[in-house]
């Protein structure tokens, strides 16, 4: 393991990876029950156990004197947290030179009518939208108790405060396999990128993974039947791989962590909204920041070195599977807890 220089600024993991993005998730509560990210009936977190948003404002803030300069707000719902304009807030006034690049926000777009515009006016420019079915009766299956309409319209709220939109979908077999070329049409008409992801083996869902699991691999050479995919060195900085619709002009990203690990790349940790931070998605090793952010004693110095010691643990990669073999989840936390 190479040793870090504590007198520089940047954050360099054990295998030369600078970590420039944090994705945080600002509460584990959702207004949703999607089937691949939660149980149905979730037990939620005590208030005491959750960061303040000043205390989450403060750590987000030693990452960027660190080096990150791109940070994603996640949830749960992050637009569901009492407040929480003021984090975005906050964290949009540090865009700019010495400051962060880009704050992002990933939503299932149920608060947007209400909050597009204030995220816009507090600088975010673009946002990922989770919706994996323009079906309203599959969404509401999908979803447990979710409303299409609901989410179209904060999506359509959000393109008019001048958000660029991408949509989130994550690849369910059985379920929506059949809409992926629908969906292309609808995000090339509209503007949007569109992402897909596999299914990942986080929490127990109440159900077998292998009867959601769907490759990307095999979604791709279906989609080459009907559109003309591009290769494109486009990028956002997070693990989608795009390629470029011919016919449409728009973006399709790829999110394989189970048919090809894209762990060489990564530049990414996972802060909770209890304040633990998970170096990788896919294993549990972690680093607690409550207690040292609520100690009377730990100044910007103390909280910087924690950090790095952290960035020390981060692993060359996650150990997913899906198989027949392999039904209990990789990992028992919900991908509620770390937003993906």
């Amino acid at each position: 393991m190479q040793d870090l220089d504590p007198s520089t600024t940047g954050l360099i993991d054990p295998f030369g990876r600078a970590v420039t993005y944090l994705r945080v998730s600002v509460t584990d509560r959702c207004d949703l029950r999607c089937v691949y990210c939660m149980a149905e009936d979730m037990t939620f977190l005590p208030k005491k156990e959750i960061l303040t948003l000043e205390e989450l404002d403060r750590l987000c803030g030693a990452f960027i004197a660190l080096g990150t300069d791109k940070i994603r707000l996640t949830g749960g719902e992050p637009l569901v947290r009492k407040g929480v304009m003021t984090l975005v807030r906050s964290l949009g006034a540090r865009i700019g030179a010495g400051g962060l690049r880009e704050l992002t926000v990933t939503t299932n777009g149920t608060q947007l009518t209400k909050m597009a515009e204030d995220l816009y006016a507090a600088g975010v420019r673009r946002i990922n939208v989770s919706m994996d079915t323009l079906d309203p009766g599959v969404f509401a299956a999908v979803t447990r108790w979710g409303k299409l309409e609901q989410t179209l319209d904060g999506i359509f709220a959000a393109k008019a405060a001048g958000l660029a939109v991408k949509i989130n979908a994550v690849a369910l077999k059985g379920v929506n396999e059949d809409e992926f070329d629908r969906m292309v049409a609808w995000c090339g008409e509209h503007g949007f990128d569109l992402c897909l992801i596999e299914t990942m083996p986080l929490g127990d869902i109440g159900g077998d993974r292998t009867d959601q699991y769907l490759p990307l691999s095999l979604v791709r050479s279906r989609l080459r039947k009907t559109w003309t995919l591009e290769d494109t060195d486009y990028a956002t900085g997070g693990p989608a791989r795009y390629v470029t619709v011919k016919e449409t002009g728009g973006r399709i990203g790829f999110i394989t962590p189970m048919t090809h690990n894209f762990c060489e790349s990564c530049n990414r940790v996972r802060l909770t909204c209890t304040g633990t931070l998970f170096m990788c998605l896919g294993q549990d090793d972690a680093a607690e920041f409550r207690d040292l952010l609520r100690a009377p004693s730990t100044d910007d110095a103390v909280l910087a070195q924690a950090i790095r010691e952290a960035i020390t643990r981060k692993p060359k990669g996650h150990d997913f599977v899906i198989d027949r073999r392999h039904k209990r989840p990789a990992v028992a936390r919900h991908m509620s807890m770390t937003g993906g």
